[in-house]
């Protein structure tokens, strides 16, 4: 228990005393240091506590003490004896907010209420001597109830002097504040507004890029095409100036055309239209044809492309595309870089299978520490002389990772690497489904080319009794009306009846609405009209054919319609 020093005794009987604790209360407050507002509170306290023991004509001893060890307080205690009961009130809630601690306590036969206000440490009277103190209090106040009387109403109109003034700052700091909260809804309106604007300026880019795209390409194809057949040997022969000029026009057209799908592939990347399509893919055949493609761009004796065979043959489900897509860009790079020595790649797992790491290393002239990240960013070439003797845009890297996050994986350059550049591509590998394709009775392949028809056809032999064939939409309607098939492959583009249009004829149709269907198209996923999706039908690119890519997509699609129809049964 802490110990208290006494001030002051003081008996409270009559209603005079209600007055004289009160100018007591100042006296203290002020003796001990506590600032002006801090003593009308103690005072204000102390007067309506007493008047509550007055008006029930009970008599209290007030004594008045400070606490100085450690934290300063001053402690002010009501002692009543219990012979007359008494019920606090209003005084006792006044007190209980005006005092920093307010505790009542009955034992045997007496009463005490103690009430506690903290003396800030910085306040004069804190450390002021005990006896100093007590001759400062001693003695009777001197002034009249009147006086006090007057006292208090000078303290209550500072009071609301003091109201009045914090309400007036409460209403001007209210009025910043509506000035505040209508420049934050302006500055959102503004933000909303920017933001439409530049949402409908990356759509109307796309939409350029996307139209463009044919009207850039065709052109550029038409001038490699002559160009080849100029240079083609069964051609009349060309002088050497000649040959040399025509081999110039072609090896520049193909420069601008990659820088054109560089262009347009990052359009599309940026735009969030790039999606990734999910097939079983050998990668076995898959480093065949990068063996096959970036061999023949091998020029120099003294550099080799190794493409090391991968550690297994079992098929793995990704977008085959794009993962050929990333790996080619980073052997090119590889190759585009290297003066001697090898440009390798090789295929590892991680995460019991779960992830495939793919690693391109040459042994070129690298990248410096402080260019490894910045070689992600579009357009951003490593300064060399190498790299000034070498085509190139400043896209491809920062493209095979936008790729590379599409798939859900990354792409990072090792840091670690003193000599040549290590990049190093992880690509998770999806769940792979079972889509087994039953055998069926009948399998209708409708496409306006017969050697793709004849191509597919042979894919599906062993899993139908009857495979037919339509080369428009118009014949494949006949076909299907007369006698449905178990499932049916579509070419999106035909003469006389669209895929699309075929397709909405069926689904239209309840007797038909349920015939699996696979749609077959050129085009990649990221260019199809959106009026493709609702139409219930797998995707098979015909760039990805291959008999894996043909049974999953075809068992995928005949799986989901047939649940589909046991639910809608």
């Amino acid at each position: 228990m802490i110990e208290a020093a006494e001030l002051l005794r003081v008996v409270a009987a009559e209603e005079s005393d209600v007055f004289v604790l009160r100018q007591h209360g100042r006296r203290v407050s002020e003796a001990v240091g506590l600032e002006g507002q801090d003593q009308v509170r103690v005072a204000t306290a102390l007067s309506d506590l007493t008047r509550e023991f007055v008006q029930q004509d009970v008599r209290a001893t007030v004594v008045f003490s400070v606490c100085q060890n450690g934290a300063n307080h001053l402690i002010i205690e009501f002692h009543w004896n219990l012979g007359t009961d008494i019920e606090f009130g209003v005084g006792f809630d006044t007190a209980q907010r005006l005092m920093d601690d307010v505790r009542l306590a009955r034992q045997e036969h007496r009463g005490t209420v103690v009430l506690t206000k903290q003396i800030p440490a910085s306040a004069p009277g804190a450390v002021e001597p005990l006896n100093r103190m007590r001759a400062l209090l001693s003695g009777e106040p001197e002034t009249s109830p009147l006086e006090v009387l007057r006292a208090q109403n000078q303290e209550l109109a500072d009071a609301l002097e003091h109201l009045e003034v914090r309400r007036q700052d409460q209403e001007r700091l209210n009025k910043e504040l509506d000035e505040t909260n209508r420049g934050v809804v302006a500055l959102y309106a503004e933000l909303n507004e920017k933001s439409a604007q530049l949402k409908a300026a990356s759509e109307a880019k796309t939409r350029f890029w996307s139209n463009i795209s044919h009207e850039l390409r065709g052109p550029l194809n038409s001038v490699m095409g002559l160009a080849n057949l100029l240079l083609a040997p069964d051609s009349d022969p060309l002088t050497e100036e000649q040959h040399q000029q025509v081999r110039l026009i072609r090896d520049s057209g193909s420069t601008l055309l990659a820088l054109v799908n560089e262009l347009l592939d990052t359009a599309k990347a940026e735009s969030g239209k790039l999606v990734p399509y999910l097939v079983a893919v050998d990668l076995s055949a898959l480093f065949d044809r990068l063996r096959q493609t970036l061999g023949s761009t091998v020029t120099n004796p003294e550099i080799a492309l190794v493409i090391e065979p991968p550690p297994f043959v079992t098929p793995v489900i990704t977008d085959e595309t794009m993962l050929t897509r990333i790996l080619r860009n980073l052997l090119s790079n590889g190759l585009k870089f290297t003066e001697r020595g090898e440009v390798r790649l090789s295929l590892h797992t991680e995460q019991d299978g779960r992830c495939l790491r793919f690693e391109v290393t040459d042994t070129g002239i690298g990248i410096p520490a402080d260019q490894r990240e910045k070689v992600f960013e579009e357009f951003h070439q490593v300064p060399g002389e190498l790299q000034t003797r070498s085509a190139g845009t400043g896209l491809g890297l920062p493209y095979a990772r936008r790729l590379a996050g599409i798939l859900g994986g990354s792409l990072v350059l090792d840091p670690d690497r003193e000599t040549g550049t290590r990049a190093v591509l992880r690509v998770p590998v999806a769940e792979q489904r079972i889509s087994t394709l039953p055998r069926l009775n009948s399998i209708l392949i409708v496409d306006d080319d017969p050697l793709f028809r004849e191509r597919l056809a042979g894919m599906l032999t062993d899993f139908a009794d009857e495979i037919r064939e339509a080369a428009d939409g118009r014949r494949a309607l006949d076909i299907i009306l007369e006698d449905p098939p178990d499932l049916a492959f579509v070419d999106l583009h035909m003469p006389v009846l669209t895929g699309r249009e075929l397709l909405r004829i069926l689904r239209a149709k309840p007797e038909l609405a349920a015939i699996p269907a696979v749609l077959v198209t050129s085009a990649t996923p990221e260019d199809l009209d959106l009026s493709v999706a609702g139409l219930d039908a797998g995707l098979l690119l015909k760039s990805q054919l291959s008999a894996e890519s043909v049974v999953h997509v075809a068992g995928t699609a005949y799986q989901s319609a047939k649940e589909a129809a046991r639910e809608t049964g």
